[in-house]
């Protein structure tokens, strides 16, 4: 079967199917959630991992409640102070084109040509759509900054979806290495079990939101989450037996 010459394709030679969507790549959610998930299993299970080297499991639930509390705030803290201040630092970006829109109406005009320019039109194509474009001040103040910022300045992530998406995501993290000392199994090996299951889990799933395959992400976490627990430990040990 030969592939329809109405087809349209895209520069990879791939049809190309009209009306496709994309997901949402703007919301921050999907960060958030995926450092706040892999790091809550990662540092609570390897500080698990490296108290219970020395310790007792009394000592070790205490640890590993207290590292979900600290982690958990800290967290959504610091997501929320760095996505609101990149929102902030945006926001900066546009009051400076703003002024120059007022103060330069016409180099701002001819900077859009140059850039279209460069895009690959004509140098008159690219000065009448630059023409068009500024007719709505608004309009094309945004499409400058799209071009020279790479943002759009109504598409910022929300430091607040970034924040509780990491909290939420990092405490379930950091409890499932706690789960069999909390049903009151002192057992180190049944605590790394479940944080190697949760790694694979949480790989798995992040992957299928890059359309990568689920058994590589779940892999790739397993064995780079295992190899911080692991030193860890080693860790732990080797100050457990120094200090007794």
């Amino acid at each position: 079967m030969t592939e329809s010459k109405d087809v349209p394709t895209s520069p990879t030679g791939l049809p190309h199917v009209a009306g496709h969507a994309h997901a949402d790549v703007t919301g921050g959610w999907l960060r958030a959630a995926t450092f706040g998930a892999m790091d809550g299993l990662v540092s609570n299970t390897a500080l698990i991992a490296g108290v219970a080297a020395s310790a007792d499991a009394h000592t070790v639930v205490i640890s590993g409640v207290a590292g979900l509390l600290a982690g958990a705030f800290s967290m959504a803290l610091g997501e929320y102070t760095s996505v609101q201040t990149a929102n902030e630092q945006i926001d900066s970006e546009v009051r400076v084109e703003r002024r120059s829109f007022e103060l330069s109406p016409q180099a701002e005009r001819a900077e859009l040509a140059a850039m279209l320019a460069d895009m690959g039109m004509s140098p008159e194509t690219a000065d009448r759509a630059s023409a068009e474009i500024h007719r709505d001040q608004d309009k094309a103040m945004k499409f400058h900054l799209v071009q020279e910022l790479g943002v759009h300045p109504e598409e910022k992530p929300s430091p607040w979806v970034a924040a509780f998406s990491s909290f939420f995501l990092f405490s379930i993290g950091a409890v499932i290495p706690l789960i069999p000392y909390l049903l009151g199994f002192a057992s180190l090996w049944a605590g790394l079990a479940c944080g190697g299951v949760g790694l694979l889990l949480v790989g798995g799933a992040a992957a299928t939101f890059t359309r990568r395959p689920p058994v590589f992400g779940a892999v790739r976490q397993l064995v780079l989450g295992g190899a911080a627990i692991a030193i860890t430990y080693l860790v732990g040990y080797l100050i457990g037996v120094a200090v007794t």
